[in-house]
């Protein structure tokens, strides 16, 4: 059965253009894939639209868009399709925007990089260094302890070493 539509127009438009960067930049560190970021964008403010959630502040908003985000790319991530067909025709694509600095690594080498980490570290590194989270909020978007995000991001970073030929 479908669910009804339960946000104005107004509200949405405003969520989108606050959030909507962050979840597609979110949905595309972790699906790897352009057209499948943009399928969960799509899915996410769909349910934004249907949801009856009354949010106290946009901050609380925001962790309410990041979760559903990581728990969409979480279910496109298990689908039959995911896991027979995976493309990753988009990372870097939004990366760096500033100047390089000298000495500095290529975004899409870093990217690749990241996509290689497990989901669960792909997640951590994405919130606090992309989305720039601080540890409590990421705590709350993925549902797991304060010193759980500090671990996982310890050990993403050096994977990340290893994987990019410094030191671990």
């Amino acid at each position: 059965m479908p669910q009804r539509v339960v946000r104005d127009d107004a509200f949405l438009r405003r969520a989108m253009r606050d959030h909507g960067a962050s979840v597609l930049r979110l949905a595309l560190a972790q699906t790897g894939s352009r057209a499948d970021a943009e399928d969960v964008y799509q899915d996410v403010f769909v349910a934004l639209a249907c949801s009856d959630t009354e949010f106290a502040d946009a901050d609380h908003l925001r962790a309410w868009l990041l979760r559903a985000t990581l728990n969409r790319c979480r279910d496109l991530a298990r689908s039959w399709w995911r896991r027979h067909a995976q493309s990753f025709d988009a990372l870097g694509i939004e990366v760096a925007q500033g100047e390089k600095n000298e000495g500095a690594r290529d975004p899409a080498e870093l990217w690749s990089a990241v996509q290689r980490l497990p989901e669960r570290y792909r997640a951590v590194i994405h919130l606090r260094y992309v989305e720039q989270l601080p540890v409590d909020a990421i705590a709350a978007t993925c549902g797991i302890s304060e010193s759980a995000v500090r671990t996982r991001l310890s050990r993403a970073t050096n994977k990340l070493r290893v994987y990019l030929g410094g030191m671990s």
